[in-house]
């Protein structure tokens, strides 16, 4: 969705390809390779401002300033959605159950997402500007409400995928007749509710001004009216929370307008309503009479005396029991003194006397760590594992407070309190220890050691899902992947995040839904090292051997291996005076082989060289290390390569070749020039661009030359490139403008040995410039470039990348967040994006340093609480998108709970006020928890019964047709029939067959001696007396009392027709919800083992 944000780069003219290039071009880098895409997203952003819950799915969706939703489930389930344009989203709210989430951002936009597909799916562009916003629980209707004044409905139909405003709206004529007023269209609307328990008929309007405005959509009128004169009917005032409501009479503020900035059902009949205003007044509204009682109507509570007081921003309920209406918790954003401390206060609330007699029994203010952004109240049942509060603060902070915490909290008599709350457990943990460098290393190897490893990662899984099912964590929602079967799962990557504490934590990174493998603590078993808890400071990662190297800031370099192949665990302890040996206890974590301290510079960075066998490591003095992987030595230890002391950038190892003795000695026998490449040289680049070649070893320097010009900024980045590995034909005879031949027309029939120096290139990226080196003019004392790049923006870091094989390009990010694609050896842009369109990331001091990425082009990045994973290149999909991406609707749980809505009708409430037995089971089998019957009735989890509201708001107000004016004593007729109430014989099927013609008379009798009776079958009638027909019909006329028999006979003929029918579909319903609940028990069992958790 990004492509149209990445631009091309037009400009550049064609560079001509030398002879013999044309069958090489299909590696060549265009144009059309870019796509930047982003594959995964870790953490909340840290703009996050608004929240919406789906209590059936488990599933939290934050909306940000900056046009992103992020939606979390539980395992590791997360989800980006990006919207086209950066605009903060003004209101969030799900289609629960549904798979669909509506956002409205602040240009007025109404968009709807389609959670499986990731995408938003339609939009609508409002015209005026949006102040209120509702969607009608259970349907996909919404409540529109804008700044003239008006309330409209809009609806989005799922099989269309579109949304549109219907006919139906509210009057502002009604409006303005009920209150008496005629200027509600003055004043914009800043709250729209659904009532409770109303079946969707009755919506509260609440406008600025104050105004209260009960609605019944399906009778065109106003309920209830309420506003700022009601006031004047009460006295009672409610100061600093005083178990008794002080006695005071109402200023003459009380008389002006109050406007109102919060407001929140108080109890689940949709009788008491909570208001908060702009002065810091917070009010109780009795809405279950339109006629005001002094004393009975509203009451008034104040969080602080102080006259000026902070808006009320957030009010939510949390009742004390299911179903009570009279007890409970008011959670309030606001209100208290301005200059106060940031608190969220809880207000323990009882009105069971009346609300005129209103007490409040305790209040508890809670300290946040952060800037208060919104917040989520959750109830114990099927899909939530435990009740309590979820807040949102600023940057990016979620802290859930479980109903242990709060009830801890209310039961103090202290007023102010600082708690731990359960803080978000992030996939990829980036703070608290603060990350500080990170690895992304591909497993290349085969045979027994990827099989011990893909073994041991997935038993980690195993044991993580085990105790994340026990975790007080209150989301579950999603699927995880199934992509990949346990039995031919392989572990391609892995993810290695260092940690300021010492601490380095291995996640398998084969899927987009990252999986923790182990952490690797500061301390090494079997004894204690000075130094290990410093911060990790570089990271390589060998994998032809599965061995991880981590270096810290005190120069000490730990040696893991990630699979054991032997039975010895020891630890290998090397000095600058020698290596001790200890035997360490073992265990199925990877093992420590060796620990290195022999020089105590800060590590810049370690690179495993020659195959695994040699480690070189970079010191922040400017020295160079080379140790011996396979006998734990020290190989050699050099001077600062530089004058300055500069700290080494980078460090790569080659083999070796003595160009100038080849081309004096053209008949140099090969075997000879392959002896001497058994040495090797390395290569080092130092920050200030220093290039020093090394004898491989003695250390010696062989090379040494400054390839920065002075008024050059600092080295980023070092790349050796093979050219039998670049975009053309290794056979190819070049020309002398070739970058790949700078020496090769001095001897035209060297050997291939020979040429080996030629066929190095070295990429150097410095902060102001990029250039491409010939190795061998290096060696020779040139210095200038074979090309050369000036850069108008500072370079932080560069990547090389491979298409078909071949190294074909060079990606540049910015320290403005603007990324290049540049191709190969040429240097040439190709295209160029943004973090920001991508992301929406600023590019932050020291984020290159978390920055990593494979041969592909696939990059991670870090960015505070953020990871994520972006891909540039049209022709990488090393996650396997969209196929191993974790389900964020389950379809099985909405499948269920339509069942239950489908096969309960609201008339059996009373009878069964749960779900089934069967429903009940799967759900408890899909969420492993409890099905709490008070928290999991049918009105609750399934799509309401709001058919009716189709025919209401597809016509204006007043112009309904006849067929709404429905009997409700025909409806609920039709809702009680069933085949218990009627003693009547159906078959089981209905076969036409001559047969059957025998059986089918006889139910027939049966029917027509039920239908008159208990009258006879004969055909001929029986005469009556009048008594009879009196006593019958209660009718004195002969005549009419025959009539009436008539239109009962019709009337019953009726019923049995519609009787017929719902039989028959009834039976339909049975058969595929027995179908449906076979194909739920295939899947669960399936979900039993432990892959598919």
């Amino acid at each position: 969705m990004f492509s149209k944000f990445f631009r091309k780069n037009a400009s550049v003219a064609k560079q001509p390809q030398p002879s013999g290039q044309e069958n090489a071009s299909n590696a060549i880098l265009t144009s059309k390779d870019i796509n930047p895409r982003v594959n995964l997203h870790y953490g909340i952003p840290y703009t996050s401002s608004v929240m919406a819950f789906d209590p059936i799915q488990s599933l939290l969706a934050v909306g940000t300033l900056d046009g992103r939703i992020k939606v979390i489930g539980g395992d590791n389930i997360e989800g980006l959605l990006v919207s086209p344009k950066h605009f903060p989203f003004k209101y969030l709210e799900f289609l629960q159950n549904q798979g669909f989430l509506v956002s409205v951002s602040s240009e007025n936009e109404i968009q709807v997402w389609d959670l499986e597909q990731r995408r938003m799916t339609s939009s609508l562009r409002w015209e005026s500007s949006i102040t209120a916003f509702s969607v009608i629980h259970g349907s996909s209707y919404m409540y529109v409400g804008d700044e003239y004044g008006m309330v409209y409905v809009v609806k989005y139909n799922a099989e269309e995928a579109s949304l549109a405003p219907l006919p139906y709206y509210v009057p502002t004529s009604a409006i303005d007749e009920a209150s008496g007023g005629s200027s509600s269209g003055q004043h914009s609307i800043v709250g729209v509710l659904p009532q409770p328990s109303s079946q969707g008929n009755r919506v509260l309007i609440a406008y600025d001004n104050g105004l209260l405005i009960l609605w019944d959509v399906s009778e065109d009128k106003v309920v209830v009216v309420k506003g700022n004169k009601d006031l004047q009917l009460t006295g009672k005032i409610a100061v600093n929370s005083q178990e008794e409501l002080s006695q005071e009479e109402p200023s003459d503020d009380e008389q002006l307008e109050k406007e109102i900035s919060a407001l929140c059902w108080t109890s689940g009949s949709g009788t008491v309503l909570a208001v908060g205003y702009v002065d810091g007044d917070i009010m109780l509204w009795n809405l279950s009479t339109s006629v005001p009682s002094k004393g009975n109507d509203v009451v008034k509570l104040q969080l602080s005396s102080d006259e000026r007081r902070l808006p009320v921003i957030v009010l939510h309920w949390r009742p004390k029991r299911s179903r009570d209406d009279c007890s409970g918790q008011l959670f309030v954003y606001g209100g208290d003194a301005i200059g106060s401390e940031e608190v969220l206060t809880i207000l323990n609330l009882d009105w069971s006397a009346g609300i005129g007699k209103l007490k409040c029994i305790g209040r508890t203010d809670i300290t946040l760590g952060g800037s208060f952004a919104d917040m989520v109240l959750f109830t114990s049942g099927a899909s939530v594992n435990t009740s309590g509060m979820l807040v949102l603060t600023n940057p990016g902070q979620l802290h859930f407070y479980d109903s242990t915490c709060l009830s801890f909290l209310t039961s103090k008599e202290e007023k102010k309190f600082t708690v731990s709350p359960i803080e978000y457990p992030m996939a990829i943990p980036t703070a608290e220890p603060n990350m500080t460098a990170a690895r992304l290393g591909l497993i290349c190897v085969d045979g027994n050691l990827l099989k011990a490893l893909s073994e041991k990662i997935s038993a980690a899984k195993l044991r993580r899902v085990e105790v994340s099912g026990k975790s007080a964590w209150p989301l579950t929602g999603g699927i995880p992947s199934q992509f990949l079967e346990a039995e031919i799962y392989k572990v391609e990557r892995v993810y290695i995040a260092g940690y300021q504490d010492g601490s380095v934590r291995i996640f398998d990174a084969t899927c987009p839904t990252f999986s923790l493998y182990c952490v690797l603590g500061p301390e090494v078993k079997g004894t204690s090292i000075a130094g290990a808890n410093a911060p990790v400071s570089a990271l390589a990662f060998c994998s032809p051997k599965l061995t991880l190297a981590i270096g810290n800031e005190l120069g000490t370099v730990l040696l893991y291996d990630l699979i054991r192949t032997t039975d010895a665990m020891q630890l290998n302890f090397v000095t600058e005076n020698g290596k001790e040996v200890y035997t360490v206890r073992g265990g199925d974590e990877p093992h420590c082989t060796a620990v290195f301290s022999f020089h105590t510079s800060h590590i810049s960075t370690l690179q495993f060289l020659h195959s695994g066998s040699r480690l070189g490591v970079g010191f922040h003095s400017g020295r160079v290390a080379l140790l011996d992987i396979n006998t734990y030595s020290i190989l050699f230890l050099t001077d600062s390569m530089s004058n300055s002391c500069s700290p080494i950038k980078l460090l790569d190892m080659r083999p070796s070749t003595e160009t100038t003795s080849v081309i004096k000695d053209v008949g140099q026998s090969e075997s000879k020039c392959m002896g001497n490449n058994a040495n090797q040289e390395v290569f080092v680049v130092t920050k200030d661009g220093q290039f020093v070649l090394l004898d491989g070893n003695t250390g010696n320097i062989v090379f040494s030359q400054s390839l920065k010009a002075e008024e050059e900024s600092t080295v980023i980045s070092m790349h050796i490139i093979d050219s039998s590995m670049m975009a053309w034909e290794s056979g190819a005879t070049h020309g002398s403008d070739n970058p790949l031949n700078a020496d090769q027309e001095a001897t035209s029939g060297a050997s291939s040995c020979g040429n080996r120096a030629e066929s190095f290139f070295l990429v150097l990226s410095c902060e102001s410039a990029l250039h491409l080196y010939s190795v061998s003019a290096l060696k020779e004392g040139g210095t200038t470039p074979v090309h050369t790049v000036n850069l108008s923006k500072p370079c932080c870091y560069s990547i090389t990348f491979k298409k078909d094989g071949k190294v074909v390009g060079l990606i540049v990010i910015y320290q403005t967040g603007e990324i290049d694609v540049r191709s190969l050896p040429d240097l040439r842009l190709v295209g160029e994006s943004n973090l920001m369109f991508i992301l929406r990331w600023n590019f932050k001091t020291n984020m290159d340093k978390m920055i990593c990425s494979s041969e592909s082009g696939q990059i991670i990045l870090v960015n505070g609480c953020e990871v994520s994973s972006v891909s540039l290149l049209a022709f990488e999909n090393d996650f396997r998108i969209p196929d191993s991406l974790p389900v964020l609707h389950d379809k099985v749980i909405e499948a269920a709970i339509d069942a239950a809505a489908y096969n309960l009708s609201p008339s059996k409430k009373d009878k069964q006020g749960s779900l089934p037995g069967i429903l009940g089971g799967i759900l408890k089998g899909l969420q492993g928890g409890k099905v709490e019957e008070q928290k999991v009735g049918f009105p609750e989890v399934g799509k309401s019964n709001l058919t009716h509201l189709d025919t209401i708001f597809s016509n204006p107000p007043y112009l309904k047709p006849s067929s709404v004016d429905f009997d409700e004593d025909d409806q609920n007729d039709a809702v009680e029939l069933s085949i218990d109430d009627i003693d009547l014989d159906f078959d089981e099927h209905v076969v036409v067959e001559a047969s059957s013609a025998k059986e089918s008379n006889n139910d027939k009798g049966k029917e027509r001696e039920k239908l008159f009776e208990g009258a006879t079958t004969d055909s001929k009638p029986k005469m009556r007396t009048v008594e009879e027909i009196k006593a019958q019909y209660g009718k004195e006329d002969a005549a009419g009392a025959a009539a009436l028999a008539r239109n009962k006979l019709a009337e019953r003929g009726e019923k049995l027709e519609r009787l017929s029918l719902r039989t028959e579909e009834l039976r339909n319903g049975a058969e595929n919800f027995a179908s449906m609940a076979q194909e739920l028990a295939t899947l669960m069992e399936k979900r039993n083992k432990w892959w598919r958790l």
